[in-house]
């Protein structure tokens, strides 16, 4: 009997391992899937319409893009929501990997950002000299000003340059906000022909259907830089840490940052972004 009861003991621990390869392989399948959380500038651009279908290709991954604002991106990062960010919010991220939300941030690339308005410029900003005086003029004038509103890597850095100038904008009703992504932002600066804060990126890729022009630009101040953050399994345990880190890695490869540096050269004369891997964002100029 009890050799009985050995044997079938030991018959159940071979089925065991037998199956747990299974068990690794359909484990393995169901992680295939990347949750991207982005800024809307990489997605309204079409920057990732070109990066993804070659990431997928050569990685196997299946990637979901949640485009929002840096600081939404950030909070489902939090939450355990997302595999891998991409933002553009350095204060904002420097927070996040020190409260342990992010396991590895790196610098992907840059461009800048832009004061954009009406072509008759009612605030005359476009002959002004620096960025804080442009935002007093416009404060002074009570020219509508958009703001995305949206706690977004833009409407961080808006909310610096307001506070540099000294002006608390919601204090005037000029000052609208809108809780939408750029390229929505931008749509309805146009319809109020108010001035907004942009990146150059979605811009330019928006601008034909835009009757606003840039106005005000150049400033160290606005410089817009891009990192890739894994979000840390250790919080998450469900997160896709591989999954997220083949993601990050793409990014600063060689052959994707040279593509980032020829993105929409044939369209518009120059690349909607500068690839930035292994710099120091220190060393970064406009």
């Amino acid at each position: 009997m009890k050799n009985l009861v050995r044997l079938a003991s030991l018959i159940l621990i071979g089925s065991i391992l037998l199956f747990l390869p299974c068990l690794a392989g359909a484990s393995a399948a169901k992680n295939r899937n990347v949750i991207l959380a982005t800024t809307t500038s990489t997605q309204d651009t079409g920057l990732l319409n070109v990066l993804l279908p070659l990431f997928e290709k050569s990685s196997g991954y299946s990637v979901r893009t949640i485009a929002v604002g840096s600081g939404q991106a950030m909070k489902m990062g939090e939450k355990g929501g997302a595999d891998v960010l991409l933002v553009h919010s350095p204060a904002a991220e420097k927070k996040f990997m020190a409260d342990g939300f992010g396991s590895n941030r790196r610098l992907v690339m840059h461009n800048d950002f832009i004061i954009v308005g009406p072509l008759t410029d009612p605030a005359k900003i476009r002959s002004v000299t620096g960025i804080t005086e442009a935002m007093r003029r416009i404060a002074a004038s009570g020219e509508t000003f958009i703001s995305r509103g949206d706690n977004s890597g833009t409407h961080a850095k808006e909310k610096e340059l307001w506070k540099a100038a000294g002006i608390n904008p919601e204090a005037g009703k000029w000052h609208q906000q809108t809780g939408l992504g750029m390229g929505q932002t931008l749509t309805v600066a146009s319809e109020k022909q108010g001035y907004t804060l942009t990146d150059r990126a979605t811009y330019l890729a928006m601008k034909k259907n835009l009757g606003l022009a840039i106005l005000c630009e150049g400033a160290t101040a606005l410089l817009n830089i891009y990192h890739v953050i894994e979000v840390n399994q250790l919080k998450w345990p469900k997160v896709n840490s591989a999954g997220g880190k083949a993601f990050a890695d793409f990014m600063v490869s060689e052959k994707t940052q040279k593509i980032i540096g020829a993105f929409g050269v044939d369209k518009f004369g120059s690349p909607l972004f500068a690839p930035d891997a292994g710099r120091r964002p220190s060393d970064l100029e406009l």
